[in-house]
């Protein structure tokens, strides 16, 4: 089985922003929490996500790549809009940091994700690293499909 350990927290400023961004597209089949289903574009590849309930940081996760025109069709499926975003790969301190840019109904929203090797692992946090937002389920992507940041 796969587990997913991954703190996430909000961007503030802009100092975080560097190179070339790539732009995903994803949508959910199932957005229950103990079971998330999501299907995700980026450029022209193709994955199929399954991850479990959420306990601190960590959550199992499956992700398997499947064809491009499979994932377009699944899309249409989707529980609720998708959510669209550009995703920055951001070095710091030896570390790989994911910032999303939302898009869409969520425009104005930056977080940033870091996956770890355990919850315990340090870090050093970047000077443009908010507050974190690890266990709200308001900033799941899951959530975020049915309640859009630009409605809170």
């Amino acid at each position: 089985m796969g587990v997913e350990i991954e703190r996430k927290f909000l961007v503030q400023g802009e100092g975080w922003k560097q190179g070339q961004g790539q732009y995903l597209n994803q949508g959910y089949l199932s957005r229950d929490p103990a079971r998330t289903v999501r299907v995700r574009i980026a450029g022209e590849s193709a994955w199929l996500t399954i991850k479990g309930a959420s306990v601190g940081a960590s959550r199992a996760e499956f992700e398997y790549p499947i064809p491009l025109g499979d994932a377009q069709a699944l899309l249409k499926l989707a529980d609720g809009p998708c959510v669209e975003k550009i995703r920055y790969i951001v070095p710091h301190a030896g570390m790989n940091w994911e910032v999303d840019e939302f898009l869409g109904a969520n425009v104005g929203l930056v977080v940033a994700e870091i996956e770890l090797q355990n919850e315990s692992q340090t870090f050093e946090s970047p000077p443009w690293l908010g507050s974190e937002v690890t266990e709200d389920p308001r900033y799941f992507n899951s959530q975020l499909a049915a309640h859009p940041f630009t409605h809170w």
